[in-house]
């Protein structure tokens, strides 16, 4: 898991339709609510971009994207196809 790497809301972009909520098999949100709060970002896999690939106002960035494209594997079930078994990205 990453403490470099986790999303950052954009709240006056976000429709709160809790798509990236959802998505999340890592407990980086809070579930009880669609409006996401991160509450945990040190679970999100370094590169993962699944929460924001899923945002459909884009309203999700990165902290410690540098707009490397970092492919590997995460387990989220992103375009990555990963397995959740690599803590070095995807997407």
């Amino acid at each position: 898991m990453s403490d470099k790497w986790y999303p950052v809301i954009n709240y006056e972009k976000c429709i709160e339709c809790g798509a990236c909520v959802e998505m999340c098999p890592n407990g980086v949100y809070e579930t009880e609510t669609t409006r996401p709060n991160v509450i945990h970002p040190e679970g999100c896999i370094f590169g993962c971009r699944g929460c924001g690939a899923n945002c459909p106002t884009e309203a999700i960035e990165y902290v410690g994207d540098t707009g490397e494209n970092i492919v590997s594997s995460c387990g989220c079930g992103c375009s990555c196809g990963g397995d959740g078994g690599s803590k070095t990205g995807c997407c």
